[in-house]
């Protein structure tokens, strides 16, 4: 006989039921566990650092396969992972501090690469490194455009003592203040680094170091080193002067600052502009010397000599005696009135160019003329009246007009042409922001036109 089915409710439990209760606990227990299970491995904390649970030759082949994979950065945080690790001697830890210098240094952290590569030789002079050091030092500090900070290096790199002492010689005090010769070709690079801010935006690092180094030139000389330092200081104590009576608090003082912080940022405002869109190549550059070749010719030239005289006669004898054999040099000598020249021979120092002023003789067309229709090693058939008196001139050498070759243009081309495109972008921007602010000019009320005649411009 089938079993019939029972669809009678069982009866309901009694309230406060033990069983009930261990019951509800248990769910709970176990929900709290799996909530916490689920944490740990979608968000929850991780061990610090990356390689937390590396052990340390794990760590370093991790840092090894990030930097094979051009992640120099991460290969670099790993490295410092590496570096945490407890039990390490002194030449695996300068090991690691140089590698991780290296790391910084491909990720573009010249500065942080440079302090690891400095960690690295405080915790172990290895030989095997030294060398490597300073080449790696010399790449970073240069692009850094650290040019004084490089040249000290290498002086403390080459010294026989071995000791940091290149640029601690004290130049100048400012009561107990000491400026070293450090501090002053800081203060010179410094300067010149705000001369190149405006052109930093649309130049390589490259480009831009070339012309600091080429400014750098400049202060080799003690002279120019004290003109710099002694201007410097000037302005130094006066600034500290205009602190102590809190000038920059007083009104017409704040006004100027006003209007001078107005200046620099709509200046850094324009070199972002022509940084993001001047990009000249040099596909451009030569493109523009082909279409303006004429415009770098550089013209005839001559070196002459010439004998200065009181009288026309005189100088006509000079020149029959002259194409007679005899020396030009030995006569300009004996009897040239002009003292500048006359113990050299004659000679002028500086070229004649076709159709421009003849140096050491003066404004005379005819004269430039009949110079670059004489043949070198003669002299001219006639003598010239200026101002001075009778000239006699003995042409010596001659170049002939020569078009010159793009590599000796390309920066004066480069400067040209980013000239040009500089106007364009700062015209455009311009035209841009007055859109923008919707300014409007009143032309004619500043021409004093009548009624009727707007002239407004947008």
């Amino acid at each position: 006989m089938e079993d019939k089915l029972d669809f009678s409710l069982p009866e309901k439990r009694r309230k406060g039921s033990a069983a009930g209760k261990i019951s509800v606990l248990l769910l709970l227990i176990v929900l709290a566990l799996t909530a916490a299970n689920l944490f740990i491995k979608q968000g929850g904390p991780s061990p610090e650092g990356s390689g937390g649970a590396l052990s340390p030759e794990q760590t370093k082949e991790l840092a090894a396969k990030l930097a094979q994979r051009n992640l120099y950065g991460r290969a670099a945080e790993v490295w410092q992972d590496y570096l945490k690790s407890e039990n390490l001697s002194d030449t695996e830890r300068a090991k690691a501090l140089f590698q991780t210098g290296t790391l910084l240094e491909k990720a573009g952290s010249y500065a942080e690469a440079i302090e690891y590569y400095y960690r690295s030789e405080a915790t172990a002079a290895l030989a095997e490194l030294s060398s490597q050091i300073s080449t790696h030092l010399k790449e970073c500090f240069e692009r850094l455009g650290k040019f004084s900070a490089l040249r000290y290096e290498l002086m403390d790199r080459t010294s026989v003592a071995g000791k940091s002492q290149a640029g601690g010689k004290i130049v100048a005090e400012i009561g107990p203040e000491k400026i070293t010769e450090a501090d002053l070709d800081a203060i010179i690079e410094g300067s010149i680094d705000n001369q190149l801010s405006q052109w930093k935006a649309f130049m390589s690092d490259e480009q831009v170091n070339q012309q600091k180094q080429k400014m750098l030139e400049q202060f080799k000389s003690p002279q120019a080193k004290q003109q710099s330092l002694q201007s410097w200081l000037a302005q130094e104590v006066l600034y500290r002067q205009a602190l102590e009576e809190q000038l920059s608090e007083k009104e017409d003082v704040k006004k100027v600052l006003a209007e001078q912080a107005r200046g620099v940022l709509s200046q850094h405002l324009m070199n972002q502009q022509l940084a993001a869109k001047i990009n000249l190549t040099e596909s451009d550059l030569q493109t523009y010397y082909s279409a303006n070749k004429g415009e770098y010719i550089e013209p005839a030239g001559a070196k002459i000599s010439h004998i200065l005289v009181e009288q026309e006669q005189q100088a006509k004898d000079l020149i029959a005696r002259i194409k007679g054999g005899e020396d030009f040099a030995k006569l300009a000598k004996e009897v040239s009135k002009d003292e500048a020249t006359k113990e050299t021979g004659g000679g002028i120092s500086t070229d004649v160019v076709k159709g421009a002023h003849v140096t050491g003789i003066g404004q005379a067309a005819e004269l430039n003329d009949n110079i670059f229709a004489t043949a070198a090693g003669s002299v001219v058939a006639e003598p010239f009246q200026t101002e001075k008196g009778w000239e006699i001139v003995r042409v010596e050498q001659k170049q002939p007009e020569r078009q010159k070759a793009f590599d000796e243009v390309r920066e004066q081309v480069m400067s040209t042409l980013l000239g040009q495109k500089r106007q364009e972008v700062q015209q455009q921007y311009i035209e841009q922001m007055m859109n923008k602010y919707n300014v409007i000019i009143h032309s004619s009320a500043l021409t004093g036109a009548g009624e009727g005649q707007t002239g407004d411009t947008k």
